[in-house]
């Protein structure tokens, strides 16, 4: 049986006065510093926008539920302030800001009906039955589960458990949607599945929702943009594609995904105000364009397995880089694709995903390339 819990925060009356419907979230440098002194959440700013899903992506102990949990009210911050729409909540009580949440190491209560665990938070806040009655089913039809509302929550999947929680959320009119990691306990299909239907429902209710995970897919399946976080601190803040092809830093290129990153040796100005960089695999010119080269910093290139091109020849296109020989090392097969290792001339590894028939035969004299609009330089 799926552990699951909505918890309600909401106290009667808060979605009308203190926390409007204008619900965008603004963090502005917050802290949260513990007794120990440890660091949960180092200064960290991100705004939100009204009605969007907001995914925090991190490792274990990264700081994203640190951050859920402040935005909650839950944990105080040591430093900064929180706003909710166009309200500071900083310093209100959890129950005084209207928030739905949905975890996943609580259980819905096991003697009460689905219908039962839905209305549960509406008798807590002494809505009359008529009304009761009318808005659970309006979530039982949003969660299309209308029928089962009369089975105990202990007989349902746990996807369709699932699904009670983020009804029960839901249920109240919560300014915002807050889930940690409610689909941890789930297997991958069903993850994907009831990602797609959570994603569904929030763009239906045009809730503003915040979702921590540590899983990369589900993280770009839901959002509109994703904080990549560690160490207690926000490294990057975008859309899924943008943070996947532009990312900023050595931690956030691997963590989303396979990367080749290459150390640069010497960066100087090239021609149309673009960059070349001394590295390894020789000079690399890059279609993105600095402001500023600074010969003292510490850089590296980022090339995505896919972007690599195998070859049979030294030939490149006019907006190729210029062809590498390599050696493969080893190819392994994935069914519709294949990883494959080569060693470039300096002896390193580099990983290039494509089809088995893009594959040279053993053997071959093998050049590799990409488009010069696929290297990314990185900072760090």
């Amino acid at each position: 049986m799926m552990k699951t819990q909505c918890v309600v925060m909401a106290s009667e009356g808060a979605d009308e006065s203190q926390v409007d419907r204008a619900n965008g979230i603004d963090v502005r440098g917050v802290e949260v510093r513990f007794a120990n002194g440890f660091y949960g959440l180092k200064q960290s700013s991100l705004t939100i926008e009204p009605g969007s899903f907001c995914t925090l992506l991190g490792p274990s102990g990264s700081g994203k539920t640190t951050l859920l949990r402040t935005i909650a009210g839950l944990l105080t911050p040591s430093a900064g302030k929180i706003s909710i729409g166009s309200n500071e909540v900083t310093n209100l009580p959890v129950q005084a800001r209207n928030i739905g949440f949905v975890f996943q190491n609580y259980a819905l209560f096991p003697h009460m009906t689905v219908l039962q665990n839905i209305e549960y938070p509406l008798k807590l806040h002494k809505w009359p039955q008529d009304d009761r009655r009318r808005r659970v089913h309006e979530i039982l039809d949003l969660i299309e589960l209308p029928h089962v509302a009369d089975r105990a929550v202990g007989d349902l999947s746990g996807g369709q458990q699932q699904r009670v929680a983020i009804g029960r959320a839901l249920v109240y009119h919560p300014a915002l949607l807050l889930l940690d990691e409610p689909m941890g306990a789930l297997d991958r299909r069903l993850r994907q599945q009831l990602g797609a239907d959570l994603r569904e429902i929030q763009q239906r209710t045009g809730i503003t929702t915040v979702y921590v995970t540590h899983d990369q897919e589900e993280a770009f399946i839901l959002s509109d943009k994703v904080a990549i976080m560690d160490g207690g601190e926000i490294l990057q803040y975008d859309t899924p594609a943008e943070l996947y092809f532009r990312p900023n830093s050595r931690f956030v290129a691997r963590f989303l995904g396979e990367a080749n990153i290459v150390e640069v040796k010497k960066l100087s100005a090239a021609a149309d105000g673009r960059v070349s960089a001394t590295t390894r695999l020789g000079e690399v010119l890059l279609k993105s364009v600095i402001s500023h080269v600074d010969e003292g910093a510490s850089r590296s290139i980022v090339l995505r397995p896919e972007d690599l091109i195998l070859k049979t020849s030294n030939q490149a296109g006019p907006e190729q880089a210029s062809p590498i020989p390599v050696k493969i090392v080893k190819e392994l097969f994935l069914g519709s694709r294949c990883l494959v290792t080569v060693s470039d001339p300096a002896g390193d590894a580099l990983l290039i995903e494509c089809t088995r028939a893009q594959v040279p035969s053993p053997g071959s004299d093998v050049w590799l390339t990409w488009n010069l609009a696929s290297a990314v330089l990185i900072d760090r």
